[in-house]
């Protein structure tokens, strides 16, 4: 990955998180391997892959603002005194740089363990966790609403089934344990994390656990009220159209929204639409006017 995660997606530090949030999706719409074969086009997703997962929690975007942690996420080095003392031509206990210190410098970073039980044939052994793994799910409005599985497949090939909990929201991270890099020597291997992207469903729109949907109705179920069908995440229900409905009214549907983490589901809110018939027929132009003659009103008026 680059050393600036902004470059990558093409923003400047100033960008907001819909910003970081958009070109993201606009690089995964273009340079995603399922959707480009072109190896540096897979490079290109990789590498915005990592930058959105960075950039996209505001929190860990402002250690990276300021320098505490790098473009990969880890700490940035701090300054071993101790050490530096330790090293210094002051010091009278100072040790050559010889093997025994490197080694001690690959146990630092690697996790290396000394003692006769870490000695292979006479030199130090390093066990070191394999390296964690960034990519990108794709996912249907409807699966991470229900929940649900979906198959992917990892680079070296192998085919996962990979349970999409309920709810699950836009960049939700999925951990697959052991699923990453190969650890060195006897160390574990990494985990894969899958960084979730819900598709844009034109016919459901979410607001947290709230969604919202459009219902057409007809000039007479407006005027006169009625039941008619909806649907919500678990199916179709019947809705009590009121009397006198206008384009634009909301009516709720208590608890048919998404499951949120405390187990509690949200809201539904369904928008009217009054959809005029395909064809204004002779008699319901006739029945319009002479309605109009002793009941025309001005809408902008009303409360």
């Amino acid at each position: 990955m680059a050393d600036d995660p902004y470059k990558v997606l093409g923003l400047g530090r100033n960008a907001s998180q819909d910003d970081i949030k958009k070109s993201y999706r606009r690089i995964a719409k273009t340079d995603h391997p399922d959707l480009n074969p072109d190896p540096a086009a897979h490079e290109r997703f990789k590498a915005a892959s990592a930058a959105y997962d960075l950039l996209k929690d505001p929190e860990q975007r402002a250690r990276f603002d300021r320098g505490e942690i790098d473009a990969q996420g880890q700490e940035q080095a701090q300054r071993h005194y101790y050490r530096e003392y330790a090293e210094s031509g002051d010091n009278p206990y100072r040790q050559p740089h010889g093997f025994d210190d490197l080694s001690d410098v690959f146990s630092d970073l690697f996790g290396g363990r000394g003692g006769a039980g870490a000695r292979r044939g006479g030199a130090r052994s390093f066990d070191m966790r394999g390296p964690d793994q960034r990519f990108t799910l794709e996912i249907d409005f409807m699966t991470a609403a229900r929940g649900g599985s979906t198959r992917i497949t990892m680079p070296e090939g192998s085919v996962l089934e990979v349970r999409i909990p309920e709810g699950a929201h836009d960049g939700q991270v999925i951990r697959l344990r052991g699923k990453g890099g190969p650890g060195m020597g006897n160390g574990e291997p990494g985990d894969a994390l899958l960084t979730l992207i819900v598709a844009e469903n034109p016919d459901w729109r979410r607001d947290g656990n709230d969604v919202e949907t459009t219902l057409p109705i007809t000039i007479d179920e407006a005027v006169l009220g009625g039941k008619v069908e909806a649907q919500t995440i678990d199916g179709p229900v019947m809705l009590t159209i009121p009397r006198g409905a206008s384009s634009g009214r909301k009516l709720r549907l208590k608890g048919r929204g998404i499951k949120g983490s405390d187990g509690r589901r949200g809201d539904q809110h369904v928008v009217l639409k009054i959809a005029m018939p395909p064809k204004v027929d002779d008699e319901l132009a006739r029945f319009m006017e002479e309605w109009r003659q002793n009941h025309a009103y001005d809408p902008g008026r009303r409360a």
